[in-house]
Formats: structure tokens, sequence, C-alpha cells
């Protein structure tokens, strides 16, 4: 399976289906969606207060503390959050929304399809939404290790002997957090939202309390402070916005979550509670400096009274494992639409949820993420050593969806050009000034997500361009499905009862276990069906556009089943399809499933690197069997294959 365009699918043997799709999220009010919003899209950008202002004046900088660098790094991060999450994403970025669905994966797909299939210019584009998602998994890493980290750190400001137990609190509950993931998120969910809300209510309230002493602060509303502060110290203060950018960390979860509960409740949640929430909070930082330098060293827990401390570690504690959870589902949500689009192996999915479509779990992600996660806790062992490792990811995939963004706004949006100039032109400014910023901490930590991402990108594309030449080489040694049909019913091998089901990869040719069928067992079913699982660019397909059944004659039908990349097709779902829409009834007790199970050896033919070919190798053969994956029952499946170089 992998990414196709029902415009592009020009089969002889069945004609392509015409699709809508339909939402992801289920319809409900716009408060009800708005509060389940607030407990998932916002609590990781909901917890960089925790972090951000006190590594923006990390002594590595080199800035000299005075009134004026307040009030310069408070305006930069007040501009900051109006152009990059209310200007760009809140009311630009979440237009563009593939049948509902957001974030990059749905972007990639939705300027595809308006490019060529094959050609440079789609595989430029399909590999630069590759790899924005891949920096997405970075952090997927950083994002619990920080969070987590940063608010046990607060038990050092209550009690200083604390802090030797700082490290290994964070790692209890960090595999604590992913030990439950099998259990599924839905009834802890619930308590998400009214947990965020308080949080936002409690870093209102806190900024309230530390504005009212020195509202002078203010006057940071005022871009003239963020430009002074630039230029009269430019070489700081472009390192400085390598951390500045922290205080938009988490904004692809109100793209990408998008699908899960509409376009306009995330934005009243973020206009109406977050927005003022986080701006208050970073104004009462600024002001607490304003009166007390020496809260520099962690303006976020010293701004807090002395007598709310305890239950505030508490409650920054429960917001940032919240983040956590968004994050370690939504690298969930990636993995499984990257399989449907064909550029990871499958893997086995377990749907913990029988309501909600896209709870799901995947053992193989969360056991590598947790390893990765407490990898990075003991290596960097402070939230400040952190923070220069996160920007990076963060960036990366900003700038990748500013330029999947302006394809979409010539070719999908067909905007004027004009337009479309001075709005790209203008988010890339300010994507590339952060951007920049963050690549001169490499050395300090900014290599960690990005070696994360190139790993992560040289699999997926390894996994792609194998299957294409698994592909080609099965399709040039392949048998064209009609003629064959035909020529088989006109001189019938032994039928026997029963269904035989052939799952094929191309609905154009013969599959290879329907031949070593006939070569070794030499009999034909009395019914047999030809069965293509087809995943569109669309992320969800409605039931009554999914079935193309053709009858070739003789009780032979070849039947295509199409499915959206947030889809997990199961077979068992589309045999009761396939007999309440054409009346074909199935018995699983008389029916058999025949797939391929091929063996993929690494040669000298034209391809890939030996390493990328060998390296394709041990990802096919560890890859989950498709009887597992599509759901097939264990006890009818026939699996038959041969060795193939590629």
């Amino acid at each position: 399976m992998s990414i196709s365009n029902p415009e592009n699918s020009q089969s002889s043997l069945l004609k392509p289906v015409e699709l809508h799709g339909q939402d992801g999220h289920q319809k409900a009010s716009t408060v009800t969606l708005a509060i389940a919003a607030i407990g998932v899209v916002f609590g990781d950008i909901g917890t960089s207060p925790l972090y951000a202002l006190k590594e923006s004046f990390s002594p590595s900088h080199g800035i000299p503390f005075s009134q004026m660098a307040v009030f310069g790094i408070i305006s930069m991060m007040f501009w900051t959050i109006l152009l990059v999450v209310t200007f760009k994403y809140v009311l630009f970025v979440m237009r563009a929304d593939n049948k509902g669905e957001g974030g990059v994966l749905s972007l990639m797909a939705l300027a595809l399809r308006s490019l060529q299939s094959g050609s440079q210019s789609y595989l430029t584009v399909m590999m630069l939404g590759m790899f924005g998602a891949c920096m997405l998994y970075g952090e997927s890493v950083i994002t619990p290790a920080i969070s987590v980290l940063s608010a046990v750190e607060g038990l050092e400001i209550a009690t200083p002997e604390m802090k030797r137990f700082v490290i290994p609190i964070t790692i209890t509950i960090l595999v604590a957090l992913f030990v439950i993931q099998k259990y599924g998120t839905a009834a802890v969910g619930k308590l998400f939202g009214p947990i965020t809300i308080t949080w936002f209510i409690s870093l209102a309230a806190l900024g309230l309390y530390n504005v009212i002493k020195a509202p002078e602060i203010f006057n940071a509303i005022n871009p003239i402070y963020a430009i002074n502060f630039i230029s009269e110290h430019t070489l700081m203060a472009y390192i400085v916005m390598g951390s500045v950018v922290l205080v938009v960390t988490g904004v692809e979860a109100l793209y990408l979550d998008m699908g899960h509960f509409g376009r306009k409740p995330i934005r009243y949640a973020w206009l109406f509670l977050v927005l003022p929430s986080l701006l208050l909070n970073y104004f009462g930082q600024g002001a607490l400096l304003l009166s007390n330098p020496e809260a520099i060293k962690n303006p976020f827990y010293l701004m807090v009274p002395e007598w709310a401390l305890w239950p505030m570690v508490g409650l920054a504690t429960a917001a940032t494992v919240i983040a956590s959870q968004a994050v370690i589902s939504g690298a969930f949500s990636l993995a499984n639409q990257a399989i449907l689009l064909g550029f990871l192996p499958r893997m086995g999915i377990r749907h913990t949820s029988d309501n909600e479509r896209g709870q799901i779990y995947i053992p193989v992600v969360n056991w590598s993420l947790l390893i990765m996660v407490l990898f990075t806790v003991i290596e960097f062992r402070e939230s400040g050593n952190l923070a220069a490792a996160y920007g990076i990811s963060v960036t990366t995939t900003m700038l990748i969806t500013t330029i999947l963004l302006a394809i979409v706004m010539r070719r999908e949006w067909r905007l004027n050009p004009i337009v479309i100039v001075c709005l790209i032109t203008a988010f890339l400014i300010i994507d590339l000034a952060f951007w920049t910023a963050t690549l001169i901490k490499l050395k300090d930590g900014g290599w960690y997500p990005l070696l994360i991402g190139v790993i992560c990108f040289t699999c997926l594309m390894t996994w792609y361009k194998g299957r294409k030449l698994l592909r080609d080489r099965i399709i040039n040694e392949s048998i064209p499905l009609e003629p064959f049909v035909a020529g088989l019913l006109a001189h019938p091998p032994h039928r026997v009862e029963g269904t035989g089901i052939f799952l094929t990869a191309h609905i154009d040719y013969v599959p290879v276990a329907m031949l070593h069928n006939l070569k070794h067992n030499r009999v034909l079913h009395e019914r047999v069906f030809f069965l293509k699982l087809s995943i569109w660019d669309v992320p969800y397909v409605n039931d009554e556009e999914r079935l193309t059944l053709k009858d070739m004659g003789g009780q032979v039908y070849l039947v295509r089943s199409v499915h959206g990349f947030k889809e997990t097709p199961d077979i068992n779902k589309v045999l009761a399809q396939i007999e309440a829409q054409y009346q074909l009834k199935f018995d699983l007790m008389d029916t058999s499933f025949f797939l391929a199970r091929d063996t993929v050896v690494s040669s000298k033919l034209p391809g890939m690197a030996l390493w990328r070919e060998r390296l394709f190798a041990w990802m096919f053969q560890n890859a989950a069997k498709p009887s597992d994956f599509f759901q097939i029952p264990t006890n009818r499946v026939v699996e038959l294959g041969a060795k193939i170089e590629i």
C-alpha cells in the first residue's frame, strides 16, 4: 500500500471510486469540544512557561541582566505568540484541512494531490512532508523529558535537599506513563480537560498576582522594545531567539488534532482561555524579574506564593504528564498514518477504544519512545540542557509547514499570487529567523532531535523506495489478470468447495499466491475473490464509497476496498460490507485467505545502495504479518511466497 490519488488511478479493471471522505471528529457542541481540546491540544504549549523565560536568560547566552532586557525579551515572546500561533496557525494553517484532518502528513497529502505522481516536484514535496513528520518524532521524545523534568525541578525550590531526587522521580513518572499506554487513554482522557483548565486558570492567576506589583511590564506590548533589544544586542538577541521560540512549542498540535475537535473549538479555546492565560503568565514572570532579578534562576516557581508552592508542583506535574500523553498519542497516530501511506512496515496496532477510532496503541513505538526518553533524561539531566535540543525540532517542522502551505495556497486554494508571496514571505522570515537561531545550538544539544529525525527519515525513505523496487520486480514478472482468468475459466482445474480470497498488491496482475496455489495444489476454489486493500490520500472514506466489485465470471470476483490514511483496514468488516452490499455470503470456516510471504534479498541489481537494501530486507523480515495487521483469522490463512532480489 502507498499514498495514492483517486484522480490519478487509471486501472483497466476497476473504475476509480469518487471519494469525499468525512470529518474525523464527532459532532458535538462547540463548548464541549473546546473543553475537550484544552485537555489534549494545548498541553504542550501550555507547559512552556515552566522553562521558556528561564532559558531565554540562560547565562550561556551572555546577556547582561537589565530592565530593558526584560522588556525586550517579554516583547519578543508576546509578538512570537501572536504572529506564529494566532496569525499563522490559527488563522491560516488551520484552513488547510484534508477532509477535516490536519497535521504535516495531511498537509503533505493535500499538496501532493495537485502534483504529477513520480515527478521531481512530487518527490521533493513528499520528502519534505516526511522529514517534518520525523522531526515531530524528535519532539515526541523531548517533550515528555523536558516537561516532566521542569515540573519536578520545582522540588528544588521548595526544598533544596530534594535536588538529588529530581531524576529518579522524573524517571518513575515517565515509566509509569508509558506502561499505562496499553490500557488506553479514553477513561483518563475525561480528566484531562478539567485539570488543564485548572492549570491555565492558575497560570493566569499567578501572572495577575505578579503583574499587580509591577504593571509597567505591559509596556512590553510595544514592539519597539523588541526591536531596540535586537538592534542593541544583535548577536545575543539572535541567540536568544532560539530560546524565545520555546513559547510556541506544541503549536503543531493545534493543527494535528484539528480532525478530532474541529477548527472552531480549537480557535475558541485558544483565543478565550489559552492565549490570555499564557500571556498573563509571561508578563507576570517579567514583572517578577523587574522587582526581583534574583528570581531568574527559576522565574516560574519563584512567582508562586510560598503557601501554594507544593500544590503548584503537583499541578505542574499533572499538566506535564497530560502534555506528554498528548505527544505520545500523536506519535501513535503519525506512525499509523505512515504505515498506511507506505512509509513504514506494518506493526502490531491495538485499538484501545470501541467508540473512538483514533485511540490506538502501537507497542513498538511505545517502548522505543520510552527508551529514548529515558536516555534523554539521563543524558541531559536538566531542563535547561534540553531546551537547546527542543527548539530545532519545533522550528524545522514550522518551516516545512510554511513551504507545504505555499503549495496548497497556490494549487488548491488558487489565491492571488501577490497575496501568497506576501504571506509566505512574512512566514518564512519569521520561521527562518527562529530556525537559524536554533541551528547555532547544534553542539549544545540541537544535534539530538536532528539525529533522531535523520535516522527516522532514512528508515522511512528506505522502506518507501524498497517497496517500490519490490513492486516493480514483482510486476515485471507478473501475468495480466484479465486474460489469465479468462484462460483459467476456459480450461479450469479441479474446483473444490469453499471460498478462496487472494490478497493482491495490484488489481491488474495475478497475485503470486494464486500462481503458487495452482502450481502446488492444482485446484481452484468454488468461489474466488481477488481483494485489493487501497489507501487513498484522504483521512477517512464513507462506507457507501468504499467498495468496488467486478464479476469476472465463473464466480471469480475482483474487489477493491478503499480506506483513508487514518483508518486501519479490517478484513472482517470488509467481508461484512461485501455481504451487505452485494449479497455474497461468507462462512469463515469455509473460507481460506491466501497471502504472499516473500523473502527479500539484497543484490547488485540497480536500485538502492547495498546498505539500504540490507536495511530494507531487515525491516521487511521483521514487519508484522499481513494476517495480523488486517486481523485475518490465523487458522484460515495460507501463506505462500518466494525469494525476491532487489
